[in-house]
């Protein structure tokens, strides 16, 4: 089973850039989207041309604002949104697929800010976000993916000491948060199978960034550590362009 995460900023922005042809080559059972800034009606319009894929949405109330979609092969048994939080259930920023072995959670996370003004609802966030996932695992193991915002450490971005504690994504407060949900048993299975490797995810679009690979690795898969022993192989594809962010790869042995 092979699950793609990419934020796309802007699905009817990345539908004109190679995505459909993107989406041919990955060939995955399931894609994750963030940051689709649309209504369900708006992605399912953009992505018509697409064959064989069920479309599944949830959206800002917020006009062109985050949002998320789940794409499957297969239908899911159950599609849920949101946390059951009603001060951070207004941006669309969680959709939750049930399949038969495990929960997949599409996650976009807010950002700080760029004055970090919103650094303390971040962190009432990534608590309440991690109590939902932990809720979830009571009954299954979970999938968690998308784009958390945050460089776990430094080898996930490039300039770490000029961008600590002062660049939204590489505060103590969203480092702490990041490891509160690895301390609690999930496990970054990018950094579990790469424990050396610097790759990024996001690049910004100034300063010719991605052409001098001035990243950082903000998109992730959490996994429940029974999943483990599941998990084939999970790569960033930083060769798919469309989006600042590129898309990552889980792929699943659905045999065990």
């Amino acid at each position: 089973m092979k699950i793609i995460t990419w934020n796309v900023n802007g699905i009817r922005a990345i539908v004109k850039k190679n995505f459909f042809e993107s989406l041919e080559q990955l060939d995955a059972d399931v894609v994750c989207l963030q940051e689709t800034k649309a209504t369900g009606e708006e992605v399912e319009k953009a992505l018509k041309k697409l064959k064989g894929l069920q479309i599944y949405t949830n959206e800002a109330e917020q006009k062109g604002y985050s949002g998320t979609a789940i794409l499957s092969k297969s239908d899911p048994m159950e599609t849920s949104p949101d946390m059951g939080v009603e001060e951070h259930d207004r941006e669309g920023r969680i959709l939750c697929a049930e399949y038969p072995d495990f929960y997949l959670i599409n996650v976009y996370v807010p950002n700080s800010g760029q004055q970090l003004d919103r650094l303390d609802y971040r962190k009432q966030w990534d608590a309440d976000f991690l109590a939902y996932i932990k809720e979830k695992e009571k009954t299954k193991p979970v999938i968690v993916c998308g784009d958390f915002n945050v460089a776990h450490r430094p080898i996930d971005l490039k300039n770490d000491k000029s961008n600590y504690n002062k660049t939204a994504g590489y505060t103590q407060v969203e480092i702490d948060g990041m490891d509160a949900f690895t301390d609690s048993g999930l496990v970054d299975v990018y950094r579990y199978k790469h424990p050396d490797t610097v790759a990024y995810t996001y690049w910004s679009y100034r300063f010719k960034a991605r052409e001098r690979n001035v990243g950082w690795r903000i998109d992730y898969f959490l996994v429940s550590e029974s999943l483990l022993q599941k998990v084939k192989k999970v790569e960033i594809l930083g060769d798919h362009m469309g989006s600042d962010h590129c898309p990552v790869l889980l792929e699943m042995d659905a045999e065990q």
